[in-house]
């Protein structure tokens, strides 16, 4: 075994290993030998290993000194090397990480409704920091020590893994997760933890990243509900942004997460909603919350632009809303599951 890559806290339980293994061997020694009781070879042992030096318990015949001198040795290399590796897990601050990390293996379990991001690079920052604007929960998976440093200073959850993993995804709540985004490095493992999620949790909605042509149908294939090519939107951006900058402004000024003036969300309408089976002119969005309903995406899939004031809001659509930050919280209170009874 090597000693340099073996973590302070298992060589601080190899060495407890160690000490415990040597007084219940000396205590087996002096019982059998000297036919002391448990009790006075427990003592005799402790007393002869720790050096403490409060003089024999009962005397020695020369099988016991023999006994006694080699319990020494043993004794005091198994004490020294459990001082030394508990000093060095409390110095070297691993005590601290040990705690920490089950600090945040019960803050992980504590989540419901999360996002899993796969992933800290460029992209998965970015993604973090609007997840962080909404706020909404979620919890990184990532490998590289230098990107969770970061994410700690950031104060994000994150737990070192990977991935495509059954069990790293099941230690960050997949099973009661809302959904999945896989932004890795390559598109290998974006096929390979999509897949694996899936497998874990057949109603997880997967959004996942795609570099290269092709791979947009091998993803959907694997169980992405969303397949997402930086490259592709990046340049229809560039080209809008050129064509119609003034539209790209707004889009830009209404979804980016910390405006405070306006925001574009989408809001599903609960079963408990007071406004299920309400026509939108009646439902008093417009009126009392001033705000606009862009379009309306009703269960079955199909997309009402621009709905028509006699449209009838049912159980499930989901609404398209554009105005303030404070009047769209109302509306998502109105719109949930309880709305009815706030």
């Amino acid at each position: 075994m090597n000693l340099k890559k073996t973590s302070g806290a298992k060589l601080f339980l190899y060495s407890a290993l160690a000490l415990a293994a040597v007084v219940m061997a000396g205590t087996a020694g002096y019982c059998r030998l000297e036919g002391w009781n448990i009790l006075d070879s427990l003592f005799m042992t402790v007393i002869t290993i720790t050096t403490i030096g409060y003089g024999e318990v009962h005397r020695l015949d020369r099988t016991g000194k023999i006994f006694s001198i080699i319990l020494i040795f043993f004794g005091l290399g198994a004490v020294a090397f459990a001082v030394r590796n508990a000093t060095r897990l409390m110095l070297e601050g691993e005590l601290a990480d040990i705690l920490g990390r089950r600090k945040l293996e019960q803050k992980i379990k504590k989540l419901k409704d999360h996002y899993i991001v796969c992933g800290f690079g460029r992209m998965g920052r970015l993604i973090c920091r609007e997840l962080a604007g909404g706020p909404v929960p979620f919890v990184i998976i990532e490998k590289d020590m230098g990107n969770i440093e970061e994410a700690d200073w950031e104060k994000y959850l994150i737990m070192q893994g990977d991935a495509d993993r059954d069990e790293t995804l099941v230690e960050a709540g997949i099973k009661s997760a809302r959904g999945l985004i896989s932004v890795v490095s390559t598109d290998a493992q974006n096929l390979y933890i999509v897949l694996t999620a899936r497998g874990l949790n057949e109603g997880l909605y997967i959004v996942a990243r795609a570099g290269e042509e092709g791979s947009e149908h091998k993803l959907v294939r694997a169980g992405a509900n969303k397949v997402i090519s930086p490259y592709h939107i990046g340049a229809d951006r560039i080209a809008q942004a050129m064509l119609r900058p003034t539209v790209v402004d707004f889009i830009e000024f209404a979804t980016r997460s910390e405006n405070i003036e306006l925001k574009l969300e989408e809001v599903k309408v609960g079963s408990g909603s007071p406004l299920v089976g309400r026509a939108i002119k009646d439902s008093g969005i417009r009126q009392t919350l001033d705000i606009i309903i862009v379009a309306i995406k009703r269960a079955d899939g199909k997309m009402e632009f621009n709905p028509n004031p006699n449209s009838i809001l049912r159980e499930a659509d989901c609404l398209i809303a554009l105005g303030r930050p404070e009047q769209v919280k109302l509306l998502e209170k109105i719109t949930s599951a309880n709305g009815a009874d706030k």
